[in-house]
């Protein structure tokens, strides 16, 4: 009889089984490891009870840990934290997620998971402590993000711009959907991109040379009355003529953490420096006009290390577009859960988030927007708001107040902000009609998603002093 193979999801289950063995065995802490092509292993903690590589206990785990994760075992099937040269990158690892708590009575140890992927690793990752000015710039940025696209985000985003403007504001627009940019055909002619993008300063970062790039360019394509205004962060460039630029190189050299140039650099990695290159944006329109009072950030969809970081580091404020349809509900479902496992994380997210319902046919069906209510409620109930397992005070046992708002709360992350859709609005051009936003089929289709976001926004920067 043939083995039945072991396959990717029961590996890693069979490699939790043991840590969880190997911890209560040994009483001591275990990490288990994936790496980037899906193997595991586990790492035993014995820096204070150091154990013999061959002792029968540990031959044993070996065997059989091999045997039941095979082909998806590590190099390494068991690591040891006495021998390794820096074991606090594993064993104090904040990315770390807890699957078993050490034991009250000091018997066993704790178990935990740790992912080392190429991707990924940022859905999970605490948000950090704001450097001094980096917390006011998180609460200027709004994400617009959709687990799936298609979904008119884009579109949304230059609407919510040029509404902003017409207020007063000055708005940046940054384009982070680099694996297919496209809110630069929507905010300016071909002729006016700025000759360096998101891309550029990623890339030039890495090695310590992003220094005078050209990164922003004010609008000129999207009509704005008044004293706002709106500037442009492409994803790629337009270069001068002659001039060499291959988008698709750069692109395919982004995404990785890099180690610093020289010691004691700190890191380099891909959330640092795309928190730097916004950053960089933001100083340029600065220093061109104004600070900016609002800055969207167009998200890359899916499962994407671009939404991981501006999800969970960079805004203040995350629209998550969604239409009433099972594939939009599991994959929200799949990314609260990763948030889930990190509760200190849900708590910081949850009450940044708001449902947009994307293309919402309103006409002859009163009842879809609030199906589409009790479903995102249904969901943020089961994942990060606070289980209702409670004293009569609404407390939980720890006298903490839970938050866990109730359906019909209208400024809820579940209560869904509406932007109808018309058959008017398939085919625009808007690089041949110029005044797009302001067609009244526009207006009226985005006008409670624009008032309700500029609602939730801080109060624009003071007006500078005439000298």
């Amino acid at each position: 009889m043939s083995r039945v193979p072991v396959r990717f999801d029961t590996a890693w289950q069979a490699a939790l089984d043991h840590a969880r063995q190997a911890a209560a065995r040994f009483g001591m802490d275990v990490v288990v490891t994936r790496d980037v092509l899906g193997r595991v292993c586990l790492l035993l903690d014995d820096r204070q009870s150091p154990l013999a590589h061959d002792d029968p206990a540990v031959v044993t785990l070996r065997d059989a840990f091999t045997a039941a994760t095979r082909p998806f075992t590590g190099l390494e099937p068991l690591l040891f934290g006495g021998k390794l040269f820096a074991p606090e990158l594993y064993f104090d690892a904040e990315d770390r997620v807890e699957v078993s708590p050490r034991q009250d009575s000091g018997t066993g140890g704790s178990v935990h998971a740790l992912e080392r992927t190429v991707i990924g690793t940022d859905w999970a990752r605490s948000v950090p402590t704001p450097s001094p000015g980096t917390a006011g710039r998180r609460d200027r940025r709004v994400v617009l993000y959709g687990f799936k696209g298609g979904v008119g985000r884009t579109t949304a985003t230059a609407v919510l711009a040029r509404h902003l403007a017409g207020t007063g504001r000055c708005v940046l627009v940054v384009d982070l959907d680099l694996e297919s940019p496209g809110i630069s055909n929507l905010l300016e002619d071909p002729a006016g991109i700025p000759r360096h993008g998101i891309v550029d300063h990623l890339i030039e970062a890495g090695v310590g040379n992003a220094d005078r790039l050209e990164l922003v360019a004010r609008s000129t394509a999207l009509p704005v009355k008044g004293n706002g205004e709106v500037w442009l962060a492409p994803a790629g460039g337009s270069p001068l003529e002659g001039e060499p630029y291959d988008y698709l190189a750069k692109l395919n050299r982004i995404y990785s953490d890099l180690a610093g140039l020289n010691p004691g650099d700190g890191d380099r990695s891909f959330s640092l420096r795309l928190e730097q290159a916004i950053a960089a944006c933001e100083d340029q329109v600065s220093r061109l006009s104004r600070p900016p009072d609002v800055v969207l950030l167009d998200s890359r969809a899916g499962m994407h290390d671009i939404a991981a970081v501006t999800l969970t580091h960079l805004s203040g404020l995350a629209l998550l577009f969604a239409v009433d349809n099972p594939s939009t509900w599991e994959g929200y479902k799949m990314l609260f859960t990763q948030w889930q496992q990190r509760p200190a994380l849900a708590r910081e997210l949850r009450e940044r988030l708001r449902i947009v319902a994307a293309m919402f046919h309103s006409a002859g069906d009163a009842k879809r927007l609030p199906a589409l209510r009790d479903r995102a409620q249904e969901l943020f109930a089961s994942t990060l708001y606070d289980q209702l397992e409670t004293d009569e005070d609404g407390t939980d046992n720890e006298g903490e107040e839970l938050y866990h708002p109730p359906l019909e709360d209208d400024d809820a992350p579940h209560a869904p902000v509406p932007i109808l859709f018309g058959n008017d609005l398939v085919g625009l051009d808007p690089l041949r009609s110029r005044d797009w936003p302001e067609l009244p089929f526009v207006e009226a289709a985005y006008r409670t998603f624009t008032t309700t976001v500029e609602r939730l926004l801080p109060s624009p920067h003071p007006a500078p002093e005439s000298s």
